[in-house]
């Protein structure tokens, strides 16, 4: 696999022609993928499709495959992109879907963010659909440092409401029976993933029933 490429500039990772920025502006509740495409797989495919599901307004970052830059999300600057800016002028709460690897853990769905109550709304529902090989850790000091999602700069903590960061592993994300990431080069979504999705979108519309 192609070795990550970190920078510190969200207009350097703009400046590429090929990375592409994805948005729909619908509700006050939003969805996004900050590292989506060939860095963090599938993971534009979830907010997209979450988002699609609960009239939620969604934003992604696109890098194309073999693309493999990190921009840490702290410095995802919504003065620096005209699209984000105008998705963080629109929310009021959002949910920002990463992925992520451990060596040591292929298993566990980390939920941070500044919005806990969210976080635990959303890991009971998760919990109810996903498969029991699944750990929904929901607990802030259970989650690593670099992926509690609770830096101010941070995006998902940029609304009013906060925000939730949810970092999915490498178990969801890969299609076991085509040996591939689902959604990638033609490759199905696992049913695992469809399960995830149908627990956010789920966790989402309950969540705004409850609150309206």
């Amino acid at each position: 696999m192609k070795e990550i490429k970190k920078i510190q500039s969200f207009t350097e990772l703009l400046s590429s022609p090929e990375i592409t920025e994805e948005i729909e502006i619908r509700s006050s509740f939003g969805v996004c993928a900050l590292h989506g495409g060939g860095l963090e797989r599938a993971t534009e495919a979830v907010a997209r499709d979450v988002a699609e599901n609960t009239n939620s307004s969604y934003y992604a970052v696109i890098q194309p495959e073999g693309s493999r830059i990190h921009l840490s999300s702290k410095y995802f600057d919504p003065n620096q992109s005209l699209k984000l800016g105008q998705f963080l002028e629109k929310i009021d709460t959002l949910i920002s879907i990463h992925g992520y690897g451990k060596e040591d853990d292929f298993w566990a769905l980390l939920l941070g963010g500044s919005n806990r109550e969210l976080a635990y709304h959303l890991a009971g529902s998760l919990r109810e659909v996903l498969p029991e090989e699944y750990r929904v850790v929901d607990q802030i000091d259970n989650i690593p440092p670099p992926l509690r999602g609770v830096h101010p700069d941070n995006p998902v903590n940029f609304p009013i409401n906060g925000g939730v960061q949810i970092e999915i592993p490498p178990g969801l994300r890969w299609n076991r029976e085509h040996n591939f990431w689902s959604d990638a080069d033609g490759t199905p979504r696992s049913e695992d993933l469809n399960k995830l999705i149908k627990g956010l979108v789920s966790g989402i519309n309950s969540w705004r029933d409850e609150k309206s």
